[in-house]
């Protein structure tokens, strides 16, 4: 049971790690070095060369934690009641405890940029898919 006290703590962890490379983060480097977002999150996954002379650099991010998952719990119980068996002794006890499942989530996030002398500039970004921040 003592164990259980940290898993509140990981999941505080876990939702500030997410804010890590949210959707506005990323657009608030448009018009900025393409060195800037290197800095902050790393060596991009991929880099690709695009056709119309644009690079896409993209990066892979990795949010991991615990959420909470109600489960219910059957027992069974003794006292003295209406219903059950007679009228008399006996009955179920249902009760809802909570529990803590892992979860893990990868969430691809690209910026597009143009070369501008030996620079790349950040000319946009595309939304990361449904569910990433």
């Amino acid at each position: 049971m003592r164990a259980l006290r940290h898993i509140p703590a990981l999941g505080l962890a876990a939702l500030v790690l997410a804010g890590c490379a949210s959707t506005s983060e990323m657009e608030g480097y448009v018009g900025r070095s393409i060195a800037e977002p290197i800095l902050d999150h790393g060596s991009p996954a991929e880099v690709f060369q695009l056709s119309d002379g644009r690079r896409a650099y993209q990066w892979e991010i990795t949010t991991e934690g615990f959420r909470p998952a109600p489960r219910p719990t059957i027992g069974v119980g003794i006292g003295i009641g209406r219903g059950g068996w007679g009228g008399g002794w006996g009955g179920g006890i249902t009760t809802l405890n909570q529990s803590y499942v892992p979860y893990s989530k990868t969430c691809r996030y690209t910026l597009l940029a143009d070369q501008r002398g030996k620079d790349w500039i950040v000319s946009s970004f595309r939304k990361p898919a449904q569910g990433c921040a």
